[in-house]
């Protein structure tokens, strides 16, 4: 399939309303193909007239959805992951096409969609309240409701998972959703919406929106038809939207930048623990919020895990994602580059070491895998998320110290430790400052258990039982 086929183009589409539109009347931006740096399509994006209609839709349409039964919606619902599993080579294709990321990889996402609406499908017809005692002849109960029509913004960097993990709790729970989805990456978010709209689910109950992020947000956010607002990204960007949700005093999820320590002690398991954590920083070209980037290694195997990484590293395949063979594609867009070249440079004028990589490739926006050691904390990579394929490392003598690491920053998303000891496993799990916590794996992030961070990281939770939480209204009902 090529980037500019007709099967293409077609994603390419609001859908407002329960009807598909392209660029007629409307400004259009350019979709680019990260590997080359060209443009492989035009996106129509969404007119004020556009989003007033979104709103009277979700408006009109969340009362006929909140009153469908549970096992009606979660009927629905499992359709909707069947359709993303017979679809998934074209909407992974898509998605690599677009955002970069190896085909292997962009499966995985797209499986892990489908496997959210069938989570939540299930899971919906789990909402229950409490019933209290009282005197006979009196009730008193506690019952879970929709909260309403939701706003839900989601990145480039996994687009298709993202969007679902908004989109599934909200349908699930009974609300009605207006999906402002990133304009990287529109066809593969298009796809999911085509998913969603030929499994049934009416076109006023899920609406999917491009554009302008800032007009989109404060359009959306300043009606007070929308109740709820599920937003992942950058702190600053939460921070903003927060603000704007407080006008209507919108409930909100914000999942927020990280910048994830990884505790290595002197009894990992070396070699097992490098193939782990060099893969890891990698996957996506470092683009994941939960990416492993600050590396503090215990001083008695330092040296040893600076040579073993640097030997991982430089041999990491680079290339084209829908190659087979490559192991990080490139970045998403042309603006990191830069980013990344000036913190390299600030923390080389600082002590720092390049070990491997260092510098972005001639083609498309490919940058290589990058591993600096001897990172001194006040250089700007060790504030600041890179967000890209860039490793630090610095030693550390006791647990204590690295513990007081982890926690120096005001993020608090995800954090790693690799350590064979069982007491400081619980130590290092109570003890970092961190929504999320890994021992010894990565795994994180799974569709029962909650994803989210702490500090300026957000709040609330997405996945899991507390991710459903989060689209539920308690009501105390007293009876006499």
């Amino acid at each position: 399939m090529t980037a500019t086929s007709a099967d293409y183009t077609a994603d390419l589409q609001l859908f407002i309303a329960g009807e598909w539109r392209g660029g007629e009347g409307r400004d259009t931006r350019p979709v680019v193909d990260p590997a080359t740096a060209g443009t492989i399509a035009e996106l129509p994006v969404a007119t004020a007239a556009d989003l007033d209609e979104a709103l009277a839709a979700a408006a009109r349409g969340w009362p006929a959805w909140r009153a469908k039964t549970p096992d009606e919606r979660g009927a629905l619902m499992h359709k909707v992951a069947g359709l993303i599993r017979e679809r998934v080579d074209h909407i992974a294709t898509l998605l690599t096409l677009e955002q970069g990321k190896p085909i292997a990889q962009a499966r995985g996402e797209v499986l892990s969609a489908a496997g959210l609406f069938d989570y939540f499908a299930e899971q919906g017809k789990r909402i229950e309240g409490r019933v209290v005692q009282r005197p006979a002849g009196e009730r008193a109960m506690v019952l879970k409701q929709p909260v309403g029509p939701v706003a839900a913004f989601s990145p480039w960097n996994f687009p298709v998972n993202l969007m679902a993990k908004k989109v599934a709790p909200a349908l699930a729970a009974g609300c009605v959703v207006i999906a402002k989805a990133p304009e990287e990456t529109p066809g593969c978010t298009g796809a999911l919406m085509r998913c969603i709209a030929d499994a049934g689910i009416p076109g006023d109950a899920a609406q999917l929106v491009y554009g302008n992020p800032d007009m989109i947000s404060r359009h959306l956010l300043g009606s007070p038809v929308i109740r709820k607002v599920s937003f992942t990204g950058s702190t600053a960007v939460g921070k903003h939207l927060m603000k704007l949700a407080a006008d209507h005093v919108q409930r909100i999820t914000m999942e927020l930048g990280g910048h994830a320590p990884v505790l290595i002690f002197d009894d990992c398991d070396l070699e097992a623990t490098l193939d782990r954590v060099v893969a890891q920083k990698f996957r996506n070209a470092g683009q994941v919020c939960v990416s492993p980037t600050r590396f503090y290694v215990q001083a008695g195997i330092y040296d040893a895990f600076v040579r073993g990484f640097a030997e991982r590293t430089k041999r990491v395949r680079v290339g084209h994602g829908l190659d087979p063979d490559t192991q990080m594609g490139p970045l998403a867009n042309a603006r990191r580059a830069p980013a990344l070249q000036a913190m390299i440079a600030d923390a080389t004028a600082k002590g720092a070491r390049v070990i491997a990589g260092g510098e972005a490739m001639e083609k498309g926006y490919f940058f290589q895998p990058t591993a600096l050691a001897d990172v001194p904390i006040e250089a700007e990579a060790m504030v600041n998320e890179p967000f890209g394929p860039m490793a630090l490392m610095r030693p550390f003598d006791t647990e204590e110290e690295a513990i007081e690491q982890a926690n120096r920053l005001p993020y608090g998303l995800a954090a790693f430790a690799f350590t064979e000891n069982g007491r400081r496993i619980n130590r290092v799990a109570d003890g970092i400052e961190s929504g999320m916590v890994g021992i010894n794996s990565f795994v994180i992030s799974a569709h029962d258990l909650p994803f989210g961070g702490v500090k300026q990281s957000g709040f609330g939770s997405e996945s899991g039982p507390e991710g459903l939480d989060g689209y539920l209204v308690t009501k105390a009902v007293h009876i006499c």
